[in-house]
């Protein structure tokens, strides 16, 4: 045996224990930036009895078992490591080979002669057949060999070495290969240290497009970003480990379903895969949501599956109705149809059965400890005085909790997993916990309700999920989730983290959205400025949006970063671009007198509804009057002119988007000299006049006849700063400028028949939609987006 001791010693620094095997400071201190590699190669280490040391050859070979052992069959990594600590398997060669032999057999029973037959195990290769195998390669290669000289590619070499012996001491072979091209090239020329002159091609007159079509195909993108959810396993391999949860006091758990148990699986679901989008019905849905919507049910659509939209409803206090149907209604809209819908309540009575099953199991007990108590002795892992009663004392507590016997907060059931693990989560979580309040959905029927921890994964085991998929910060419950379904015998869904949804500028936990909604900071959980599903339909933004946004970022595990605001509006425009008619409006009216016009003269213009409108589809036209009282924004006239300004200024011309160029000949002050109140302007109906600063405006459709007025509300980011989030004082980053009223706009009459919900872009303005607040007198407009696309200019 190579190891240098086989005794245990469990309390020695990750940081120790893999400098003992041989790895070298450098490389040991950048394992310890991995939680799992570490994790992994802390395990290898003791199940392969080498704590105190062994060879830097072996060291390295446990190495490479950490990183690379396939997970799918972790049940035999002991027993490969027996093979590696008593040098049957020796070479890089042969560790590989038994990888591929054990991701094959998976967890199924090892044969072991196949096993060792794969891996080469007793066979020796003597330094005299290696050298053979080298000169038959060399005679095969000559030719080449001689042209290329030491700029031979010594790799190919390595490989068709390999071929003939496979299971070669790799440093024999690298010192043969040497000494080989010595003894034929001799030493070392000038030419041969030259780097290769790489001739340039020339290119043909006509190739740019030729050159663009080869950077668009060596661009092309990755499967994952066609296709996301390819990432994900089918789930007739549910039977693979990927999952270990180490314990204190017990042998380590590796999460997988028997084939007995998968087949039954299968059996049920068809071979199909079963998603869930399980929301908690205490708020509204926000965009983070959105991306979950997309995993659970675009996972499910893309495999020709099926997702339930589950209400993980086990909180009776912050459960309204109303958020329910919000949940059902705002799903459909986002473009998903859920399989079935589904109430963590449904299954109260399964869940209630398999609690008291799992105290007969001694898996769970009744504690009496205060909230205060169980945190107390949780950050002190240790055991409460109750976690060792008898089970029938449990059991008989348990019914009397249900019954009502026992006061609220007098009595939880908890599960009994392990006070010393290094998961917090592991510390014997609460099951079970008193309410007596009536429930929105299952109605006054129970006074005990079971909690997240509990009810959670066994739910997704009798819907028989597939993949269980969730946030990153459940990831550290996935133990607890594994724990109980072993504990109870239940299929096991397979488990896998994507990251959150974070944007910029704005919150996204329900705690700050609800404080936001209830102290009125914003008008309601559908106020436009916030991230909430509800907030961006009222904005105008649309579902498919949205998903392209989504689609956009993909299903990461990288929790690290957020996203910035304008790549969600990148989306936006990009849509409404194509979707949105174009209008033209006048948020602050200034009036202009067409001097050289009759005050009872009309000329009606053709306006384009879409840029490439073609001529001869009156549906792509709207009317727009042009007479001899216009108006035009404030902002777009001076007093003063200057050669990068193409607005109005005294004694200059502007064209009039599909009217007539003006020129403005006079300006009407106020009393103080400078606030402009009318301008005089003179038209040219003949469009001599070429200026080349274009205008939208809006004109009275008859004498006297003020233009359609509507209120308009621009919005802009909820909070100043992009992450407020981090702020103690979050509510003093409020943006004072995220909704700005304009109460009298001007706007072209044909908008005067717009319908709630109709998306507009206001040319020059940006894009707006009608809102519900609108009524038969007065029009409201919520500005989407503007615009201005900052990130589109850096990458999309």
């Amino acid at each position: 045996m190579v190891g240098k001791n086989e005794g245990d010693s469990g309390s020695e620094k990750p940081l120790d224990l893999f400098l003992n095997i041989g790895l070298d400071e450098k490389t040991a201190k950048n394992t310890l930036a991995n939680n799992k590699v570490t994790a992994n190669l802390t395990a290898v280490i003791h199940e392969a009895a080498v704590t105190d040391g062994c060879d830097r050859t072996v060291g390295n070979l446990l190495y490479t078992v950490a990183t690379k052992f396939p997970s799918n069959a972790l049940v035999h990594r002991p027993t490969l490591l027996k093979y590696v600590v008593s040098l049957k398997i020796k070479t890089p060669a042969q560790l590989e080979a038994a990888f591929s032999f054990l991701d094959a057999t998976a967890s199924d029973n090892l044969k072991v002669n196949d096993f060792e037959a794969a891996c080469g195990v007793g066979v020796e290769v003597s330094a005299e057949d290696i050298e053979s195998a080298v000169n038959e390669i060399f005679e095969e290669n000559k030719a080449v060999i001689l042209e290329q000289r030491y700029r031979t590619n010594v790799g190919e070499l390595f490989g068709y070495v390999r071929k003939k012996q496979p299971w070669a001491d790799p440093k024999i072979v690298k010192q043969l290969i040497d000494a080989k091209l010595y003894a034929l090239l001799g030493e070392r020329t000038a030419a041969d240290n030259e780097k290769p002159v790489k001739k340039k091609k020339e290119k043909p007159v006509k190739a740019e497009a030729e050159d663009k079509a080869i950077v668009e195909e060596t661009a092309k993108p990755s499967e994952e970003e066609i296709n996301p959810f390819s990432i994900f396993p089918s789930p007739e391999e549910n039977f693979k480990v990927h999952t270990e949860i180490y314990f204190s006091d017990r042998p380590v758990l590796r999460a997988c379903n028997s084939k007995e148990v998968l087949e039954k699986h299968l059996k049920v679901t068809g071979g199909k895969v079963f998603t869930r989008f399980p929301p908690e019905p205490n708020g509204y849905l926000h965009i983070g949501h959105a991306k979950a919507m997309f995993v659970d049910f675009g996972l499910a659509k893309e495999r020709g599956g099926c997702c339930y939209l589950r209400y993980d409803d086990t909180n009776p206090e912050a459960e309204k109705k109303e958020y329910i149907d919000h949940i059902e209604e705002i799903v459909r809209w986002m473009g998903w149809e859920p399989f079935k819908i589904t109430y963590t309540s449904d299954y109260f009575q399964e869940l209630y059965e398999l609690a008291a099953e799992l105290i007969r199991r001694g898996h769970a007990y009744v504690d009496h400890q205060t909230p205060e108590e169980i945190k107390e002795y949780r950050e002190k892992k240790m055991n409460s005085p109750w976690r060792d009663r008898p089970i029938e004392e449990s059991l008989q507590l348990f019914d009397d909790m249900k019954r009502g016997v026992i006061e609220e907060g007098k009595a939880t059931l908890r599960m009994k997993q392990d006070m010393q693990s290094d998961n917090f989560n592991m510390y014997d979580l609460i099951a079970y916990r008193i309410k007596f309040t009536p429930h929105p959905h299952a109605g006054d029927k129970w006074c005990i309700y079971p909690s997240y921890d509990y009810a959670h994964c066994i739910v997704d085991s009798l819907e028989n999920i597939t993949h269980s998929l969730c946030t990153l910060e459940f990831e550290t419950r996935r133990a607890s989730y594994y724990w109980l379904l072993d504990a109870l015998g239940l299929y096991q869904p397979y488990v896998w983290e994507y990251s959150r949804l974070n944007v910029t500028n704005t919150v996204m936990s329900k705690r700050k959205l609800n404080r936001l909604v209830t102290q009125k900071w914003v008008d309601g959980w559908d106020d436009p400025r916030l991230m909430t599903l509800s907030g961006l339909r009222r904005r105008g933004v649309t579902a498919t949006s949205i998903n392209s946004f989504v689609r956009g970022i993909g299903i990461t595990r990288s929790d690290s970063s957020i996203i910035r605001l304008d790549r969600l509006e990148y989306h936006i425009r990009e849509e409404l671009n194509r979707t949105a008619p174009r209008t033209m409006v006048v948020l602050n009216p200034l009036k202009v007198v067409i001097t050289n016009m009759e005050a009872s003269s009309v000329i009606y213009s053709d306006a384009k509804k879409w840029p490439d409108a073609p001529a001869d589809d009156a549906s792509s036209f709207y009317k727009v009057p042009f007479s001899n009282i216009v108006y035009i924004e404030h902002s777009d006239f001076r007093m003063k002119d200057s050669k990068d300004y193409y607005g109005l200024a005294p004694g200059k011309s502007v064209l009039l988007r599909y009217a007539f160029p003006i020129k403005c000949t006079e300006v009407i002050l106020g009393d103080d000299k400078e606030t402009v109140l009318e301008i005089r302007a003179e038209y040219d109906p003949l469009k001599k006049t070429k200026p080349k600063g274009v205008l939208h405006w809006v004109a009275e459709s008859a004498p006297g006849v003020v233009p359609l007025k509507i209120e308009v509300r621009l919005f802009d980011k909820l909070f100043i700063s992009e992450n407020p989030a981090e702020l103690d004082d979050w509510l003093g980053d409020l943006n004072p400028e995220s909704k700005v009223l304009i109460s009298e706009a001007y706007a072209v009459p044909s908008l005067r028949n717009a319908m709630v919900g109709d998306r507009f872009q206001f040319e020059r303005l940006g894009y707006f939609t009608v809102d519900k607040d609108s009524t038969p007198e007065k029009l409201v407009f919520n500005r989407t987006v503007t615009l201005r696309d900052t990130y589109g200019k850096v990458g999309k």
